[in-house]
């Protein structure tokens, strides 16, 4: 009798986690999109108490009320992670996940800040846990479009390091010029060689912060040449990952559709008629 009893409470419990994790996996029924929806609500609220506890007047009249939010906030989210690893299936897979790592980054820092006043402010890594909203409102068909952009930053990525290193070559030559001549000069500020590079970055880059300046005429036209330099210059990079972009967009993207006749799968958008063996679609 305890046998048949026994195996009903594993399928019971076996039931129950597959229960939890749709609910915390999927978003294909009202109770996992209501989880979903807590969950990102809760995410919210708890990086709106971080930002708040770095106001010195919120913080002071309101000390005890955000630490006891954190921690509210904090113990909630450890028992969703440990939920998490209990019902998903591949847990190793999980854990080591992007979101799984996010997940446990979310929660560690109030933890660790027993030991290391001031970490707890890394909790603001929950605001990356947000990024679930794409599967809560449907927009996972999206993400191709995301995709598009990472390849095209990754196929300009060795055009940009060589802009950056050229880039960084003159920002030196001209900021070794700037010192020479501004170096010495009673209230100049050039008093250096990095600080001169500084300043080129600043410059070059279109930044213009103000906080150093050059003083005598040949600095002054000097900096002249930069400034408009620097208008040529800063569009480069947007160049090259705007052709980049444009030369992904240019690629055909297959559809879904799939041959009735020899059940090729994956077909050019306009095509009435497969590839492969002339059927039509």
């Amino acid at each position: 009798m305890d046998q048949p009893s026994s195996r009903a409470s594993e399928h019971q419990g076996d039931s129950l986690k597959e229960r939890l994790w749709r609910i915390i996996f999927l978003a294909d029924s009202g109770a996992a999109r209501a989880f979903d929806v807590v969950l990102l609500v809760l995410i919210a609220a708890s990086v709106i108490v971080v930002m708040l506890e770095s106001v010195e007047s919120i913080a002071a009249e309101h000390a005890d009320l955000l630490h006891g939010l954190e921690w509210g906030f904090t113990i909630l989210f450890t028992i969703e992670y440990a939920a998490r690893i209990w019902v998903v299936r591949r847990k190793r897979r999980y854990i080591f996940s992007f979101f799984g790592i996010v997940d446990l980054l979310s929660i560690l820092p109030t933890y660790i800040d027993f030991l290391l006043v001031g970490s707890g402010h890394f909790i603001i890594v929950r605001i990356l846990r947000l990024l679930r909203m794409f599967r809560i409102l449907k927009m996972a068909e999206h993400m191709s479009d995301a995709h598009t952009l990472v390849n095209a930053l990754n196929a300009s990525r060795p055009k940009i390091a060589v802009f950056i290193f050229s880039l960084m070559a003159i920002v030196c030559i001209e900021g070794t010029l700037m010192y020479l001549i501004e170096g010495g000069v009673e209230g100049s500020a050039f008093t250096s060689i990095p600080q001169a590079v500084y300043w080129g970055i600043v410059t070059i880059t279109t930044v213009g912060y103000g906080d150093i300046a050059p003083v005598t005429v040949p600095g002054k036209m000097l900096a002249s040449v930069m400034m408009l330099t620097g208008f040529a210059i800063i569009a480069v990079p947007t160049g090259i990952v705007t052709a980049e972009l444009n030369r992904g967009l240019r690629e055909v993207r297959m559809d879904r559709r799939r041959c009735p006749g020899c059940g090729h799968d994956g077909h050019d958008p306009q095509a009435r008629h497969c590839k492969m063996c002339g059927d039509a679609l």
